[in-house]
């Protein structure tokens, strides 16, 4: 059962692998905006898991001061601030709003 569940997941690696070098490939190559776009997909699916991870704790919406901090983070990278500044900036929030909750 091990080995024909590696066979099977080692075939649908590879089948995604030739599908995209061979049809996805080609097509982005003749759209420009959709390379842009799919450029962005990393970014959009990381910060997905941010937010899932900070919103939720034990299958719960938790609405705490993570959030605020997670706002602030979002602002400062909207302003186009360095990493470091916007990691800073949402620690000391909601570091703050921790000590005074």
């Amino acid at each position: 059962m091990t080995i024909l569940a590696v066979v099977m997941l080692t075939i649908g690696v590879w089948s995604q692998r030739l599908l995209g070098a061979f049809v996805v490939g080609p097509l982005l190559e003749r759209r420009p905006t959709l390379t842009r776009a799919a450029g962005l997909i990393p970014a959009a699916v990381v910060m997905a898991v941010i937010v899932s991870l900070t919103i939720t704790r034990g299958g719960d919406l938790v609405f705490d001061e993570r959030i605020v901090g997670l706002v602030a983070a979002a602002f400062f990278v909207w302003r186009k601030a360095p990493f470091i500044v916007v990691v800073a900036v949402a620690a000391v929030t909601t570091s703050l709003l921790r000590v005074l909750l």
